[in-house]
């Protein structure tokens, strides 16, 4: 799906105030057109996490000052690659947070479960669902930061058990940052999906504009956000400092 006029300049303003950047960063950086003169930076020498965010063709940089005058002249396009922010951090011993797609929208169709399933809005089957799954799935997803969290519960033996889990936090007031966990033994059967539909749709119905970060290698989690009708928006691509 695409996404509403001025819902680019809504995710931005978000995006904005995440970074700790002005308000209108990304607009002014829009109205200087392309190329590095026109990157966002912001210096902060108390920052741990170097951050670089590329958001409808306008890029930001947050970190060190060494670390903006190393980016000088570095296209984005490579700054997007994880192996660039590495290389300009290693001797400050930068190491992996990786490269995520991202994902937006506005609007979506609502998924229809192909038959009656319970949903539980609690946290204990969100931690139960967590343990059956890939410890590597459970520190992506981040089930624990999303407060709202929509849980699929199935029979069996008599007893309901997590199987998805679709759960979204609040960013700035405007966005839905959402995530999705699918116990491995229930993946491929379009639980993932479903799970995300209900949780994006009670965060449009809260009037939140949602968002779908997924590393670059997660193919799942690519293949969910596509199917259920986000946009693709960007990349984020982070380092730690030693």
């Amino acid at each position: 799906m695409t996404l509403e006029v001025g819902s680019a300049d809504i995710i931005q303003l978000a995006w904005a105030r995440h970074l700790g950047l002005d308000d209108d960063a990304f607009t002014a950086a829009r109205s200087a057109g392309t190329g590095p003169s026109a990157r966002i930076t912001r210096a902060d020498e108390s920052e741990r996490c170097v951050q670089f965010v590329r958001i409808f063709g306008t890029s930001a940089l947050v970190g060190p000052q060494w670390v903006l005058d190393a980016a000088v002249g570095i296209p984005d396009e490579d700054l997007a690659q994880h192996v660039t922010l590495l290389t300009i951090t290693r001797s400050h011993g930068g190491h992996g947070l990786g490269a995520a797609a991202l994902f937006f929208a506005d609007d979506l169709p609502l998924l229809q479960a192909p038959q009656e399933l319970t949903v539980s809005h609690g946290e204990q089957e969100a931690i139960q669902l967590e343990g059956l799954c890939p410890p590597d799935d459970v520190n992506e997803v981040g089930l624990s930061d999303l407060e709202n969290r929509f849980t699929i519960m199935r029979g069996d033996d008599g007893n309901r058990v997590p199987v998805a889990c679709g759960a979204y936090a609040e960013w700035e007031g405007i966005l839905a940052h959402m995530g999705v966990l699918v116990d491995p033994v229930w993946r491929r059967q379009g639980l993932g999906s479903l799970a995300a539909s209900v949780a994006a749709h009670e965060a449009l119905a809260s009037g939140l504009t949602l968002q779908w970060r997924a590393d670059v290698s997660n193919k799942g989690s690519l293949a969910i956000a596509r199917s259920i009708g986000f946009a693709a928006g960007g990349i984020q691509t982070s380092v730690l400092l030693g």
